[in-house]
């Protein structure tokens, strides 16, 4: 895979590199495991929600999967689409949509709109005019609720969390509250730890979880 790096953007250079492992589980290589989509048709689809430069959709499209980028940022959704022309990819057979991530998984869900994988990757913060301050420990179970409005029966939940203050224990908890009250059920789950060359320790905790869920 290749994409564009900006070092002029602080932190936000394109591409976050602790969330290789996760990437690669969307790539050629996995993706119909992960899915359990036939190839090639129906064609799977999955939705990043808080897509950022695009970094899942493109190992999805990869992998012959439709993709739907949501961000609310339009500077990084462009971002997105020259990620998908370094890879050989046609930006035009996949959707790129501009806005509140709450506000469109409503949209989406009226509309009968429905994935086969869904990522969630949020940031610690971020503020919208629709749905105002998003924390991610106080609205991660919301988030997850609104997604799986969206996520077909047997779909792919990858959810995943940045804040080093708030223990894997509490944000399992919080993702299996959310699915009950979705009135949906888990069927098999597998948590990931913080990659091993981002070293934790006393001074520096894990920061990174994440759960991969296949949800009836």
């Amino acid at each position: 895979m290749r994409y564009e790096l900006s070092f002029n953007e602080g932190y936000s250079v394109g591409l976050f590199l602790d969330q290789r492992d996760n990437r690669r589980r969307c790539s050629p290589a996995t993706w119909r495991q992960i899915s359990r989509c036939p190839n090639p048709d129906p064609q799977c689809e999955l939705l990043n929600v808080f897509a950022y430069t695009c970094g899942f959709s493109v190992c999805a499209a990869k992998a012959g999967a439709r993709t739907t980028s949501l961000d609310l940022s339009r500077k990084y959704l462009d971002w997105g689409r020259r990620n998908f022309a370094l890879n050989g990819l046609d930006s035009a057979g996949h959707d790129f949509i501009y806005g509140d991530a709450f506000d469109w998984l409503r949209r989406l869900a009226k509309k009968g709109r429905s994935f086969d994988a869904v990522v969630l990757d949020p940031p610690t913060f971020s503020q919208s005019k629709e749905q105002g301050a998003f924390r991610v420990e106080k609205d991660f179970g919301d988030l997850v609720v609104a997604a799986l409005g969206v996520l077909k029966p047997a779909g792919v939940l990858l959810a995943s969390a940045n804040a080093a203050g708030w223990p894997a224990e509490k944000f399992v908890l919080r993702i299996a509250s959310a699915v009950g009250a979705a009135k949906r059920k888990v069927r098999t789950q597998h948590y990931v730890p913080q990659p091993p060359d981002f070293p934790v320790s006393r001074a520096e905790p894990a920061y990174l979880k994440t759960l991969w869920l296949r949800i009836e």
